[in-house]
């Protein structure tokens, strides 16, 4: 029902919950969610558009969540990336059906309805304080993702970053 973007989406959130009040970059909210960065980068792209997250440049800059845990609902993650998609009008074009949903499509658009309510209403700090199930909800803890440790370039990194081309910026 949900797309990968969604998903991903809803990882990096929490990761960056657990991360705060410390920023993360991108190569590390890949790597501890197990998403590809060109991937990541770009979901991460549409969450600072749509202002869940801030993103700051340079030394001690990274990526934050820009909304507390408390305020910020899933609705809000998944519309931002990805948004339900309701059902307003009759999908086979029917002109006897007029701006009535038919049966079938009155019963699936209240299924997203209340898949609306129910995300709407939940908060990122009610997931991350909740109990029972896998827990932690995912992996972040400081002891498995240090800061700074996860993105240090290795001997091997710094050696293919030199051999890249030149940009032609100018």
């Amino acid at each position: 029902m949900f797309s990968q973007t969604v998903e991903y989406a809803l990882r990096a959130v929490v990761f960056l919950a657990h991360r705060a009040p410390n920023p993360g970059i991108c190569e590390d909210i890949a790597l501890g969610t197990k998403v590809p960065r060109p991937y990541m980068a770009k979901v991460l792209q549409g969450l600072v558009k749509a202002k869940i997250l801030n993103s700051q440049r340079g030394l001690g800059g990274g990526i934050t969540l820009n909304i507390e845990p408390d305020k910020l609902t899933l609705l809000e993650v998944i519309n931002a990336v990805d948004p339900v998609k309701r059902i307003k009008t009759c999908p086979m074009d029917l002109a006897s059906h007029g701006v009535n949903l038919c049966p079938l499509h009155r019963r699936l658009d209240n299924a997203l309805a209340s898949v609306e309510k129910a995300f709407g209403s939940t908060t990122l700090a009610e997931i991350l304080s909740e109990t029972g199930g896998s827990i932690p909800l995912c992996d972040f803890s400081p002891k498995r993702f240090p800061l700074g440790q996860i993105s240090a370039p290795t001997p091997e990194k710094k050696k293919v970053r030199q051999n890249l081309p030149k940009s032609s910026k100018s």
